[in-house]
């Protein structure tokens, strides 16, 4: 953009170099002034953006700075952007609500809690109401700089004043809460919640769950679940997931069995997650009989395996060098129609050569199309128990080094085998 110059108005000259440097989207309204005869200022401003092609005009008394406010806010010049409104209300400008929430914003991201303080109050006991989104926002911002009695505050705020929003805000500040790892603020939010009669919904009784997994101890993680039992609220996937964390992070796999046999193995709406899990903490304490008295329990009960079943028994046996069992399961996989992914030829490999039997591993992998492309389709949970296999670090490292080169798992085994012969080479030689 080119500079304006209009003779007899004046700006600021870091207003002028923002307006030149600023590529402007203006949406449809801004400020309005009140004195009709005190134009100088959007006359300016709509004849610089006139000159540039950048607004078009429309109603004479309306200025096209919102998206600049905006702008300059999302550039984090938040001085400037109060400079720019304080000359507008100079001139007789009233700032829309849009052009406030955006500046309040601004400060907030920026740790001006005062200035966004006071912005806010400012909206709050005027006539205009902010939606949740911007409350939502608002809440993101404090957390994110760790300014939690300012979301406190603001929910007391709403309270006394028996806002509507209340609902809505009560969940975004349990979800701002629990993210911040403030249990103790989350908890006596929950509890408030409850005493004004408001229900916790799903969503926000599985989030509970959550937070206490990552941040708590498993007595509050254990609390927190029989408080949602109690409530008659289903626990969900993500729930299911970060409470079997917690069991993982402190190795209690009994209390981790405990735990999904009490949600109830049946449920077929997570899948063969729950499955999958028990079977995992089994196979990562090397339970052989056990993971497999409860696989064949899991086929009775109706599940069909998927590749992750497959592949957390070909692990836990790959692992113990249970060669018959490692081939029983590629032919259940066979018959199932279950495509391998790069951790069952791990499990192979590994486990033929560890075990030093290299010159019979031909033999293994004649039964699997050794011609495909490498593809890792088992979920990410297995690696937090038992890791990830020699071959497949090996071979993660090699895609990810030459991502453009198309790559067989035929290729890949020859490259390992040629790397791990060197190696044997080198030890030997010392």
């Amino acid at each position: 953009m080119g500079a304006a110059t209009v003779t007899g108005l004046i700006l600021s000259h870091q207003t002028m170099c923002l307006l030149e440097t600023i590529k402007l989207q203006p949406s449809m309204v801004c400020l309005r002034w009140r004195n009709p005869t005190k134009r100088s200022l959007p006359q300016k401003i709509n004849c610089y953006f006139n000159q540039n092609g950048s607004v078009d005009r429309g109603d004479s008394d309306i200025i096209y700075t919102e998206s600049l406010i905006g702008s300059l806010s999302n550039e984090r010049m938040d001085h400037a952007a109060q400079e720019l409104l304080l000359e507008m209300e100079s001139e007789g400008f009233l700032p829309t609500p849009s052009s406030l929430r955006k500046l309040m914003l601004c400060y907030a991201h920026n740790g001006f809690v005062a200035q966004a303080r006071a912005i806010w109050d400012e909206i709050l006991y005027s006539s205009f109401m902010p939606n949740i989104q911007i409350i939502s926002e608002l809440f993101n911002a404090y957390g994110k700089i760790g300014q939690f009695d300012e979301v406190s505050r603001i929910l007391h705020q709403l309270n006394s004043r028996n806002s509507y929003l209340l609902p809505e805000a009560y969940a975004v500040a349990i979800s701002c809460f629990g993210k911040g790892g403030q249990l103790e603020m989350m908890e006596n939010t929950v509890k408030e919640m409850v005493s004004k009669g408001i229900s916790v919904d799903s969503v926000t009784g599985n989030a509970f769950i959550i937070y206490y997994s990552i941040f708590g101890s498993l007595e509050e993680v254990n609390a927190a679940y029989g408080r949602l039992k109690r409530s008659r609220i289903l626990i969900e996937k993500e729930a299911i997931m970060a409470v079997s964390y917690a069991f993982i992070k402190e190795n209690k796999f009994y209390r981790l069995g405990e735990f999904l046999r009490d949600v109830g193995l049946a449920r077929k709406n997570v899948g063969n997650l729950l499955w999958n899990l028990l079977l995992l903490s089994y196979a990562a304490n090397f339970k052989m009989k056990s993971l497999q008295r409860e696989f064949l329990r899991m086929l009775d009960a109706g599940f069909r395996p998927d590749l992750t079943t497959f592949n957390i028994r070909a692990l836990a046996f790959s692992r113990m060098a249970l060669f018959w069992d490692l081939h029983v399961c590629l032919e259940h996989m066979k018959h199932e129609n279950v495509v391998p992914d790069i951790v069952t030829y791990g499990c192979v490999v590994d486990a033929y050569l560890d075990r030093r039997l290299g010159r019979n591993l031909d033999f293994a992998l004649k039964k699997m199309n050794v011609d495909d492309s490498p593809i890792l389709l088992t979920d990410p949970f297995v690696f937090e128990f038992l890791g990830k296999g020699e071959f497949h670090l090996s071979s993660e490292a090699l895609l990810e080094s030459q991502r453009r080169k198309r790559w067989t798992y035929k290729e890949l085994i020859a490259i390992y085998l040629k790397k791990q012969y060197r190696t044997n080479q080198i030890f030997w030689n010392y």
